[in-house]
């Protein structure tokens, strides 16, 4: 056995038992005020919480076994979070876990043991609960070995298995009483082991967290976070610059972070990992069924127009159906160049001369809305009519889970190997509207043979080769098409100290951590 052992005192430190109602109950601090480009929040349960919105929130309320270094976004600087060391078999087929001890849950729900890892990795194996249970198809068994052991088994060597008990998607962990009492209720009451506990959730409004004081790396400087929700840009910008928030979510857009670089109390936050935004194409719809008619459409799209208008400085273009940086996107995959003359020909050689129209349901989201509303005037120069049915965030993620939509504008980031993408965008298995269903809007098959076989290959440069064939099948048969890669664009008051160098932001926002302070 290998065995990694991370030990410092600051690290190992543990607080007392947290009594039921503690977190309502925190003594009264400085409050940070977050606001989020968002009309309301979807959820808090970290295995369902998908959207923009509510994965920075949930990093603030979990822990994971490990965790992602604070302001990274590397797999190679992962750190002990919940676990304090673990030890994996020479096959890499077996891990095993020792547990901080004296680790509590917030709202008296007690200590974190064994028990609460295996039901939270079960639980986020399961796709009744979990919108990632395909990353964890390989976990044969997962067993308390005693109360501060874990063991798990796989049925073969994983990619990156660290990530997959990281502080992030199903990796956080969480409490077994609290799931089983609170039941549904728990997807907007979260409980977790985190800097910051769940206080009180404003539907379409606010949602207000308070300090953890027995959290297990030390009490937080903040007393707490209020996480305001303003989907509307003016009044987001508004309420930052007169002083009414600490902290905002900004528009992937240049003027933006120029016009706030400027300001001299402002410091401005361009992160990775990028969004990369997909136009997804239902195949199984008219005439999209057609790949003369998918083809037509990805020629008719230019991702360097996209770029120009959003600017270089916030948007990158896309290099593949996958995230550039991820272990395994090929960077040099045979995306279709764009031409419209051409998009007309394969048009008419598809039975269509005089155009088509096609719809998506959309988001109302500014940010997202523009850069549809691009692609939409890209797609008329080439006959293609793209009518938008313009919806609120949570009503547009519901219906196009339901394949409602022609087409499907999705920006995303994920856990950075392509396997995490490939298989909640393009195995056929990731379906919406199946009971498997993840992320698959376009009802992609074209290389199921390949993400599948390079999840158990054992080889590394192998694996690779799979990703990239896969990759190519997917680009071939036009299950998607590359927009362009958004990054992470924040902004902050000066007063506000992260206690870390923001450089990533994994969570889709900045970390709140014990240490995080505010003048």
């Amino acid at each position: 056995m290998r065995r990694f052992l991370f030990a410092a005192v600051a690290l190992m430190a543990a607080g007392p038992v947290l009594t039921r109602g503690a977190a309502a109950q925190a003594p009264a601090g400085k409050m940070l005020t977050i606001g989020m480009a968002a009309a309301d929040i979807s959820q808090l349960d970290p295995f369902r919480a998908t959207s923009t919105q509510d994965k920075p929130v949930v990093s603030w309320i979990f822990n994971g076994l490990v965790r992602f270094k604070p302001g990274s976004t590397s797999l190679e600087t992962l750190e002990p979070d919940l676990a304090e060391s673990w030890t994996r078999s020479e096959d890499g087929r077996t891990w095993t876990f020792a547990l901080r001890k004296g680790v509590t849950f917030h709202g008296g729900y007690g200590e974190m043991t064994a028990d609460d890892v295996v039901f939270s990795l079960k639980r986020a194996a399961d796709p009744k609960s979990s919108s990632f249970s395909t990353d964890y198809a390989a976990f044969d068994t997962i067993e308390a070995v005693d109360p501060y052991t874990v063991r798990i088994t796989l049925k073969h060597p994983v990619p990156s298995l660290l990530g997959l008990v990281a502080n992030y998607h199903g990796g956080n962990v969480l409490s077994r009483k609290a799931v089983e009492a609170l039941g549904n209720d728990f997807r907007l009451k979260p409980i977790g082991t985190g800097p910051f506990a769940f206080a009180e959730y404003k539907p379409n409004e606010s949602v207000r967290l308070a300090a953890n004081p027995d959290y297990f790396r030390g009490k937080p400087k903040l007393g707490g976070i209020l996480y305001r929700l303003i989907p509307a840009d003016a009044a987001r910008d508004l309420a930052f610059t007169s002083g009414e928030l600490d902290v905002v979510y900004g528009r992937q857009d240049q003027r933006w972070a120029e016009r706030f670089g400027r300001e001299a109390d402002v410091s401005v936050d361009i992160v990775r990992p990028a969004e990369l935004a997909l136009l997804h194409l239902n195949i199984s719809h008219k005439p999209l069924d057609d790949v003369r008619v998918r083809r037509a459409v990805a020629a008719a799209i230019s991702q360097a127009q996209i770029v120009q208008f959003k600017g270089a400085s916030v948007t990158e273009p896309a290099v593949s159906i996958i995230p550039k940086g991820y272990l395994g996107t090929d960077d040099k995959a045979p995306l279709p160049p764009y031409d419209p003359a051409k998009a007309k020909a394969l048009l008419a050689e598809a039975g269509h001369p005089n155009g088509i129209t096609i719809t998506a349901v959309q988001t109302s989201l500014p940010t997202m809305l523009t850069a549809m509303q691009i692609v939409q005037g890209q797609l008329k120069k080439a006959g293609i009519e793209l009518k938008l049915d313009v919806v609120d965030h949570q009503t547009y993620h519901a219906q196009i889970r339901k394949d409602l939509s022609d087409v499907v504008y999705y920006a995303a980031a994920r856990f950075p190997v392509a396997d995490t993408y490939l298989t909640q965008f393009f195995d056929s298995a990731s379906t919406v509207n199946t009971p498997t269903a993840v992320t698959n809007f376009s009802h992609c098959n074209a290389a199921d043979s390949e993400i599948r076989a390079a999840r158990t290959e054992p080889d590394p440069e192998k694996q690779k080769a799979l990703w990239k064939q896969a990759q190519a099948r997917i680009i071939e048969q036009v299950c998607a098409v590359p927009l362009s890669e958004g990054l992470q664009v924040w902004a902050h008051k000066k007063t506000v100290d992260y206690g870390y160098d923001f450089k990533g932001a994994i969570h889709l926002g900045p970390v709140i951590t014990e240490a995080t302070d505010k003048k």
